[in-house]
């Protein structure tokens, strides 16, 4: 079975998946395998007998950037983490705002190491081997194995330090807040049916699945909080990933799964979101919005009815057709193919008939089931929603990596329900942690002794 990226070309999965790469931690911390043993051989560095030295000396000491409880944050923390956000956006970022992104990457930094500091306070660990198992995971989904991911960090200006460290911190975060406020929260058996009452009164209504990047702030740096949410919604309207961006820079609990609030409605939201996001469509990223405490940015990934049938929510069963073409093809050749590949995908005649398209022009078949239709890409989704079992795309990709066509081997209607007494229990219980994690973040930084160098 293959998963819905394999539908993709290799450029688009390599996208998606470099986002990875800044994310590091929404899978669980899991023992590893031994890390290989370093060489230190000086002879496989060949250096000369007499080397001629250029340059000014070294500084015995690295100057620090922050100090924060005497632990040092230095100028290379900084410039290896923002790497770490430049692959995330595909090796972008704005010339003109490198330097706001770097202080926004220090103050994250900073609330990392306090974060960190708390959980080793209350005696929380994060082993070697749970930082391991994590990496090797964040390595297999960009399918490379740990040393490729290691190398490839190192090429493009991070390294492996900078993401294990992303990756403890993150941990650790998680696990205070399982200690220190996850046990002293409370919900209610009558708050929960209240909820269930208010989303079966609601059939119908429209609810949103909801992003939100979350920047602190305090009354007399309002002006400059608001200047750097700005920054942050330029770059996310010109194409950067709303997830990428909430990873690095949102500081919500749910940073760590890229912002996102889940499916809600706007009366579920405080006041402020809640009356932005009623004037917003999907894909869209609202202005900056003043919250009590600082400033949310949304963004509205999806929309649906309320307990109501949508037929993107079907669930499919697929072949996909793929045909390459050889160096040196023209595209005059390639275009008069791929009219050929079209008619032929217009009678398909069936599932069956993906095997004999692909014989016919060399292609190759991929078969995967479970593939939920909301889940594909905009254009494809409006492409298959009126297509019947048995029919077939119209072809998609390019002449550089491949086109393909889908066809509808089986569709599944999913059957709109409420959700259960557990999963309203458990948001109610996500958003009161996300609440006092702020709160505690806040006075964390309120208590820290940092220096700035």
């Amino acid at each position: 079975m293959f998963a819905a990226s394999d539908f993709f070309p290799a450029r688009a999965r390599y996208a998606a998946a470099a986002l990875v790469l800044a994310v590091a931690t929404a899978a669980a911390a899991q023992d590893a395998a031994d890390s290989p043993p370093a060489t230190s051989s000086a002879s496989a560095l060949r250096l000369p007998d007499n080397p001629q030295i250029f340059g000014q000396a070294m500084p015995s000491v690295v100057k620090a950037t922050a100090i924060v409880n005497g632990e040092v944050i230095t100028q290379t923390d900084v410039d290896q983490r923002l790497a770490l956000l430049a692959i995330a956006n595909e090796g972008k970022l704005p010339s003109d705002q490198i330097d706001q992104l770097r202080q926004q990457v220090l103050r994250n930094l900073i609330d990392e190491t306090l974060q960190i500091q708390a959980a080793k306070t209350a005696e929380i660990k994060v082993t070697d081997k749970d930082i391991d198992r994590t990496f090797g995971r964040v390595a297999e989904g960009v399918k490379m194995n740990s040393d490729q991911l290691s190398a490839y960090l190192k090429t493009h200006g991070s390294s492996v330090r900078s993401l294990r460290r992303q990756i403890e911190g993150e941990t650790a975060w998680r696990r205070l807040q399982q200690a220190k406020i996850e046990n002293t929260i409370s919900v209610g058996d009558e708050e929960v049916k209240a909820v269930l009452e208010r989303l079966n009164a609601s059939k119908g209504t429209e609810e949103y699945r909801v992003s939100e990047i979350f920047l602190s702030s305090t009354s007399d740096k309002m002006q400059q909080t608001m200047a750097n949410a700005n920054q942050i919604i330029g770059q996310l309207r010109q194409g950067a990933s709303f997830a990428g961006y909430a990873r690095q820079y949102s500081e919500a609990s749910t940073a760590a799964v890229g912002g996102d609030l889940g499916w809600v409605r706007p009366e579920q939201l405080p006041e402020q979101l809640g009356n932005v996001l009623r004037s917003m469509g999907a894909g869209q990223v609202s202005a900056p919005i003043p919250v009590p405490g600082g400033v949310s940015i949304i963004a509205i990934q999806d929309a649906r009815k309320i307990l109501s049938a949508d037929p993107r929510n079907a669930v499919l069963s697929l072949k996909q057709v793929s045909i390459t073409f050889p160096a040196g093809t023209t595209r005059a050749q390639a275009e008069a193919r791929v009219a050929k590949f079209a008619e032929a995908a217009r009678n398909v005649g069936g599932c069956g008939g993906a095997d004999r398209i692909a014989g016919e022009f060399n292609g190759e078949v991929v078969q995967s089931d479970q593939i939920r239709l909301r889940e594909l890409p905009p254009a494809l989704q409006e492409i298959m929603l009126p297509l019947q079992v048995g029919q077939a795309t119209r072809p998609f990709g390019s002449i550089e990596e491949g086109v393909r066509t889908l066809v509808i081997c089986g569709r599944d209607e999913a059957d709109p329900t409420a959700p259960t007494f557990d999963q309203v229990f458990n948001q109610l219980s996500e958003e009161r942690v996300n609440l006092r994690a702020r709160r505690y973040l806040r006075d964390l930084r309120r208590d820290a002794v940092i220096e700035f160098r």
